[in-house]
């Protein structure tokens, strides 16, 4: 596969997901920049040798800048602390690993370093495998707590009955999300199944990202023939056309005609830009890339594998954070994208019904696409035009007569709000078009797979009624007869707990512990939002593209 232009410097922030179990394919050969302190000890480890600077790392080796002279072919111990965001996220710890000394550059000073076993390996046996066995562990305790709490509320039901009614769907609601994401399988790659694919990115005021986008998208191990993108400018008041007309020039004749811009003169928004790169799209399959989300080199690849199957109209991706390290807020937002793709996606994908294909990376069949573009596109709510929702409001025109699915496979990460500001207003618009577009859906949800609309209507029911059911544990118990909630408070702490160590198990990262937090901040702070989204669902003058300094970008 042709690379589309050269990197010099391994960008630290494009990383691929986490090798697994069996092997380390994803990280294979490529190598992250670096400029951490490391110390070179002799070969026994009882002595330091030298100190330096890291200049990049790989699966199998350390280029560093040593402060003494060093010799090829000398063994040594490297000592050195992998931080956050260097290397993919499950790799940030201390590491010592016996290594050899394979080149030394007199011009540099440089000295490159083989380790005797690759990165990988060394933190399955230091690390991973105690993580896994603490996650597994952690799970049980979760679940034997879970079932403790439930009979209490069961013994206590008639005293409470719509507190301990409400604790019970919960928590059955919120299990069978596990349990269903754990029977889910991805799609496998089908050998020479590459259907034509047409990559359309809505783009406004992201001249930062936007290049980046770009080389995402066309840096793909897909057969460039026939693959093309289709990039639609919204009226940007930037330097967004500037910035992809650069990248375009980058690249080589022959690439460079896969690579379309569009440009409006006037924002029409959103929906109108992939309205109008669908409509430019020549291929058999159309895939929606927001314009601050980058593709993993076989994202196109692994999305296109369910299509395979002549009922499946639509098909998501799994979302990264892309700046999860930035801050608590970022990081928070790690873990629940985790939980709301791998869990929550991957369970409703289990019945073919998954509610929203969100817009880091969404893959539609062209003609099912195109039979509703216009209808989605024109979609009005209470007589005004729809002007967020975007991806879920296409999600309902798809599962009106195919399936959705989900595929874990195919990786993108996307720029999350880092400011509190940015993130109650994206997370406001979240919940308007949830409950717009939900409500929608409860027209035909009815008549998909039993177990699959119990749940739907058990996801609609539970979301709208917490705010009440807060309000009474919190406020009028305790007021009116002295109880505290301890007991809510130990279901929301256990459930947050199962949040965790599924993160733990899977990603194997440091960042798990960041799910209590979380749904303590969702419990006390954005459960709130729902009564103001409820009262105001019917405005729609909040659009759905952001100011330049208001980078988020919709998921539902």
């Amino acid at each position: 596969m042709q690379e589309v232009f050269p990197q010099t410097k391994p960008d630290r922030r494009f990383l691929p997901d986490i090798p697994s179990k069996h092997g380390s394919r994803r990280t294979s050969g490529i190598r992250y920049f670096s400029q951490g302190p490391a110390d070179v000890y002799s070969a026994n480890g009882k002595y330091r040798y030298c100190s330096g600077k890291t200049v990049d790392i790989s699966e199998g080796g350390l280029l560093l800048v040593p402060d003494k002279p060093l010799q090829v072919g000398e063994k040594v111990v490297l000592r050195f602390f992998l931080n956050p965001g260097t290397m993919p996220e499950g790799y940030e710890s201390f590491v010592k690993l016996p290594a050899q000394v394979v080149r030394v550059d007199a011009v540099s000073g440089q000295a490159a370093f083989a380790f005797e076993k690759n990165i990988s390996e060394y933190f399955r046996r230091k690390r991973w495998r105690y993580y896994e066995t603490a996650s597994l562990l952690g799970i049980l305790i979760t679940l034997v707590g879970v079932w403790f709490i439930k009979k209490e509320s069961i013994f206590y039901f008639w005293f409470d009955v719509p507190v301990f009614l409400y604790g019970l769907c919960a928590v059955f609601y919120l299990l069978s999300r596990f349990l269903f994401a754990a029977m889910y399988r991805p799609w496998p790659v089908i050998p020479g199944y590459t259907p034509s694919v047409s990559i359309v990115i809505p783009c406004f005021n992201e001249e930062e990202w936007i290049e980046k986008t770009i080389y995402g998208c066309l840096n793909q191990h897909y057969p460039e023939e026939l693959l093309e993108v289709i990039l639609v400018d919204d009226g940007s008041t930037d330097n967004s056309v500037a910035a992809a007309e650069a990248a375009k020039a980058k690249i080589n004749d022959e690439v460079g005609d896969r690579l379309t811009i569009h440009v409006f003169p006037q924002n029409q928004g959103k929906r109108h830009a992939l309205a109008a790169g669908a409509r430019l799209a020549k291929n058999e399959l159309v895939i929606f890339v927001d314009s601050d989300s980058f593709l993993q080199p076989d994202a196109i690849l692994q999305v296109v594998q369910p299509f395979h199957d002549p009922h499946i109209g639509g098909a998501a991706g799994r979302c990264e954070v892309e700046n999860k390290w930035t801050n608590i807020l970022t990081r928070m937002q790690a873990v629940r994208y985790f939980i709301g793709f791998r869990i929550f996606k991957a369970a409703e994908s289990i019945f073919d019904v998954v509610t929203c294909l969100s817009g880091p990376l969404a893959c539609y069949r062209r003609d099912v696409l195109m039979r509703y573009l216009d209808p989605w596109v024109n979609q009005k709510f209470l007589g005004r035009p729809a002007t967020f929702g975007d991806d879920r409001s296409l999600t309902n025109f798809v599962l009106g007569s195919h399936h959705a699915v989900y595929q874990h496979t195919a990786v993108a990460s996307t720029i999350v709000p880092s400011a509190y500001g940015k993130f109650f207003n994206q997370q406001m618009r979240w919940k308007r078009s949830w409950l717009r577009e939900s409500l929608r859906a409860c027209k035909f949800m009815w008549f998909k797979e039993p177990f699959m609309a119990i749940s739907f209507y058990l996801g609609l029911i539970l979301p709208v009624m917490a705010p009440v059911v807060v309000l009474r544990a919190f406020v009028f118990m305790p007021a009116a007869y002295g109880i505290w909630p301890t007991m809510y408070l130990a279901g929301v702490l256990l459930m947050s707990m199962l949040m965790c160590t599924s993160y733990l198990l899977i990603k194997r990262s440091n960042l798990w512990l960041y799910g209590i937090p979380f749904c303590f901040f969702y419990l006390f702070v954005l459960l709130w939002q729902i009564v103001w989204a409820v009262l105001t669902f019917w405005k729609s003058d909040w659009g759905t593209r952001p100011s330049k300094h208001d980078k988020d970008h919709f998921m539902g």
